[in-house]
């Protein structure tokens, strides 16, 4: 890695470390805490304003193809000061950690959220990839999907997600259009076997992590079972 990237890494973590200490550390806990209080009280004003607005939704324009759990962004200007008197404080907009989202907005629009960390760190990683002009592509996990050889792109340890269903570390895998994904296969596996919830093949797989939780598996790749072994893997369809 070279002199240019270095600094430009270097003042990126400074001015993180210094966003952070503009908080009083009560004000960081609040902003980095998930309150179900809090989501309850974006679903009340939601439902709220889509009742009186004849079915629409407080939502961002994102493009079509944006993926699922990103796609449906509460737009809390549509909602504030009227239906709630501040977004939360641990929104983004109030300078948390979380996004709050609606899934489900065809048949019974439901509030989650999903930790912009991840977002930070895939930021991270596009930056030492461009830099390298190209992914170090390690393992083929599946048809188009691949493990990545962190320590080409300067890490000393491998980044990880600390998943917010199971607390288990996750890794990040990329696609042959370098695109980066959390892989919560791990989660799957774990949650699969102790609900023992059946699924089809076919089936996305990723509702069995968000139908008894806050969050949504932001930034992931659909899944589902394979029809002959039973075993998850990537929905290549």
């Amino acid at each position: 890695m070279n002199k240019r990237v270095r600094i430009l890494l270097t003042w990126v973590i400074a001015s993180a470390i210094l966003t952070g200490c503009a908080y009083p550390q009560d004000r960081l806990a609040q902003n980095q805490t998930p309150y179900q209080d809090q989501i309850e009280s974006v679903q009340s004003a939601v439902d709220q304003f889509q009742k009186d607005k004849g079915g629409i939704l407080p939502i961002k324009t994102k493009e079509q193809d944006t993926p699922i759990y990103q796609k449906y962004l509460i737009d809390f200007k549509q909602i504030a000061p009227t239906y709630m008197a501040e977004p939360p404080g641990n929104s983004f907009e109030s300078g948390g950690i979380f996004q709050y989202v609606l899934i489900d907005v065809e048949t019974n629009p439901t509030v989650k959220i999903f930790d912009l960390r991840i977002a930070e760190t895939i930021r991270d990683l596009n930056l030492r990839i461009k830099m390298e002009k190209y992914p170090p592509y390690k393992e083929r996990l599946a048809e188009n999907v691949y493990s990545l050889d962190f320590e080409k792109l300067g890490y000393k340890e491998e980044p990880v997600v600390i998943s917010p269903f199971t607390n288990q570390e996750l890794p990040f895998v990329i696609t042959g259009n370098a695109e980066i994904y959390v892989d919560y296969r791990k989660d799957l596996y774990q949650i699969m076997q102790k609900s023992g919830e059946k699924m089809e093949p076919g089936e996305d797989l990723r509702k069995i992590l968000h139908q008894d939780s806050m969050f949504v598996p932001a930034y992931s790749l659909p899944y589902t079972l394979d029809p002959e072994t039973n075993e998850i893997v990537y929905d290549e369809k």
